[in-house]
């Protein structure tokens, strides 16, 4: 096929106005994403004769000038002059995202930003996700070859070079103005739709993982609490299937089969709501969490689960906040390799301990009769205790670990990895290297003791970091050396 066809070419046009920046954006993506659905269409009705192809909206940002800008920001300038660049994709969903991003380059640099499109074919299956009642045919169903036809998916460029700190340029010379190029953003948003069985858009800015249904039962009870009362800025709950209620006392009657790690929305009209994501068990599942909600860029992420203890003088019950990882998780080992540290970050620690003094109504000295502060080890192997107990013995004891869990650590190296702030507040379920190991009737018992103050010290610490102003939780110690403008 050797005629082309796209949709009618418009120029790259100069704003001072984010809004008005996001809302030609806004134009660009829904006129790109509407022909190709159109001739879609079209090809399931007649075999298609020309090649289909649309492009991606971008931003693009020039500065010329050395001049020092207000750098107490971690984000919302360039470091030097240059040619900024980066490929969009629903703008609709992040319209508040990206018209504070520019809002900021625009002011800090005073030079204007420029909409166009780009030279980034869109595929057609992520035009189709965001369609949502049209689906594309497996391969071989169809009378002709689709890539013939339409671009599709090409993981070739859809990676995590920019925020691995592998690519410092694009293709054409300018460099990334954003973490995620747009298809690897789409790539997560129907990865997200599949894993989690609720769309993108229901997402809240703060998501706590946890690795057992028991707190997600805990957190329904709480959202379903927390629509009773007006004064909490709470406006519906969202399950799996994208079930929404909006009152304390709304039916949601659950999915026939639950997805692989169901996702659980209380939402506010702003997005500052919490997200619980129950990931099951082991770093796998957490990196593959991570890496998609990521593209979301949420505010923070906590991990609430269970863990071993690894010390006789704690019980089971008690909490332990991470502040150091042993990582033998081995998931990120490629991404980022275990001599890099993960720091604890002051601003998530303070949030996590003061809830906990708030709920438990321990303070100071007394708080430590509950909770342990240390290193949380994270491994690969739930059956540890299995093996010579010479070996990880030995180097959970020299690395001062406190815990042992499958989840913790890979959650926290994602988060620093992609600029997201992290912590970790587990609670005890069982003693292996001293001889309480976690059955039934215990499991039973401690479970509903702890598992609701457990959610609620979560929830609180969210809430807490709600109330903090963006700039203080998006601190400087998550970023590197020469980093892109956007969050």
């Amino acid at each position: 096929m050797t005629e082309l066809l796209t949709p009618p070419s418009h120029p790259a046009e100069d704003f001072t106005d984010a809004r008005a920046a996001v809302a030609r954006l806004k134009e660009l993506y829904t006129q790109a994403t509407a022909f190709l659905l159109a001739r879609f269409a079209d090809s399931l009705q007649a075999r298609p004769t020309a090649r289909v192809r649309a492009f991606y909206p971008e931003i693009r940002f020039t500065v010329t000038s050395f001049d020092r800008i207000d750098s107490r920001l971690s984000f919302g300038h360039v470091v030097e002059p240059g040619v900024y660049s980066t490929t969009v994709t629903r703008p609709d969903l992040f319209d508040n995202y990206l018209t504070q991003q520019i809002e900021l380059l625009i002011r800090n640099h005073r030079v204007p930003v420029s909409i166009g499109p780009s030279d980034t074919p869109i595929p057609l299956h992520f035009a189709v996700a965001q369609a949502g009642s049209v689906t594309v045919p497996q391969e071989g169903v169809l009378d002709f070859a689709l890539r013939d036809v339409f671009d599709v998916p090409d993981l070739s460029t859809t990676n995590d070079d920019i925020v691995n700190g592998d690519r410092l340029h694009n293709p054409d010379g300018s460099r990334p103005l954003g973490p995620f190029t747009a298809q690897r953003v789409d790539y997560s948003l129907a990865r997200l739709s599949h894993y989690t069985a609720t769309e993108a858009a229901h997402f809240q800015n703060h998501v706590l993982f946890t690795n057992y249904q028991f707190y997600v039962d805990e957190f329904e009870a709480r959202a379903r609490a927390a629509l009773a009362d007006p004064k909490g800025g709470y406006t519906a709950f969202v399950g799996p299937g994208n079930q929404v209620i909006t009152a304390p006392d709304g039916e949601m009657p659950g999915l026939a089969k639950l997805p692989q790690m169901p996702a659980y929305h209380l939402k506010r009209a702003d997005g500052q709501g919490i997200t619980l994501v129950n990931i099951g068990v082991g770093p796998s599942n957490a990196k593959t969490a991570t890496d998609h909600i990521a593209v979301l860029r949420p505010h923070a992420w906590l991990m609430v689960g269970h863990c071993a203890g690894l010390r006789n003088t704690q019980q089971l019950g008690d909490f332990v906040l991470a502040h150091a990882y042993l990582r033998e998780d081995h998931v990120l080992d490629a991404d980022l390799p275990v001599w890099v540290p993960i720091p604890a970050l002051a601003e998530i620690q303070i949030a996590l301990q003061e809830a906990v003094a708030e709920v438990t109504r321990l303070d100071g000295y007394e708080l430590k009769r509950i909770m342990r502060t240390g290193t949380v080890a994270t491994i690969d192997n739930r059956n540890w205790e299995l093996r010579d107990q010479s070996g990880p013995v030995a180097r959970l004891s020299k690395s001062r670990a406190i815990a042992l869990d499958m989840e913790s650590a890979t959650i926290a190296a994602n988060g620093y990895r992609f600029r997201v702030p992290y912590g970790t507040l587990l609670c005890v379920s069982d003693k292996p290297l001293h001889g309480e190991l976690k059955l039934p009737g215990m499991a039973t018992e401690f479970y509903r003791t702890q598992v609701g103050r457990h959610l609620e010290i979560g929830m609180r610490a969210m809430e807490r970091l709600r109330d903090m102003p963006l700039e203080r939780i998006h601190s400087r110690k998550l970023r590197s050396f020469d980093e892109t403008a956007f969050l």
